[in-house]
């Protein structure tokens, strides 16, 4: 089950985190996989906003149990998009379905300006970027002697502060989780380009 904490950022519940996958001091097996989120599976979800991150506990895609969603923008599954109608977008041939189903995503139809609209992928936080298998690496403080468990983040990893508050949730949801190195989020530089089929770009597909 996923529960959504609006704070600062957006939140999902954490939770098994006492596996021994992720016993203090643990190199992290499975960090960076791909994973899509359970949201995805959903035709009424519009997709995820790059100034929010979103940790999926229970992701049975990770052997790390959990799919962080770091500052991203659209759904996985559908890197061009969609408009409001449905209709694909941004040079696609298709329109976003669920994952894996000919389901087609028809939005909040209660939204008026989103319907079914499905924004494309940012060029620079496309979901190979922004979008995989985590753990959670620190607390708040940065630190890993509280009691709790905690993973090692692999080369290529760095361990950052991604999840600073979740209102009067569980603060164990708080800290750092291993983020790939290079891709860290600045909200003035991020997001300036979309993904488009018209135009040839390696990081869109």
């Amino acid at each position: 089950m996923i529960r959504s904490i609006w704070t600062v950022m957006t939140v999902a519940a954490v939770a098994g985190l006492g596996s021994p996958l992720f016993a203090t001091g643990c190199k992290a097996t499975g960090v960076g996989d791909p994973c899509t989120p359970e949201q995805e599976y959903d035709t009424t979800f519009n997709g995820f906003d790059e100034q929010e991150v979103n940790v999926e506990s229970k992701s049975f895609q990770c052997q790390t149990r959990l799919c962080l969603v770091n500052h991203f923008r659209g759904r996985v599954s559908c890197a061009y998009g969609q408009d409001e109608s449905g209709a694909p977008a941004n040079g696609s041939k298709n329109p976003c379905a669920v994952p894996g189903a000919k389901d087609t995503i028809v939005g909040n139809q209660a939204d008026a300006k989103k319907k079914a609209l499905v924004p494309a992928q940012c060029t620079d936080r496309t979901a190979d970027k922004a979008v995989y298998c985590s753990c959670r690496c620190a607390n708040i403080d940065n630190k890993t002697d509280d009691g709790a468990n905690y993973c090692t983040c692999p080369d290529g990893f760095s361990c950052s502060q991604l999840v600073t508050s979740i209102g009067q949730g569980d603060t164990g949801l708080t800290g750092a989780y291993c983020v790939k190195k290079g891709t860290e989020y600045d909200r003035n530089k991020a997001c300036q380009v979309t993904c488009d089929a018209n135009v040839k770009s390696a990081n869109c597909q």
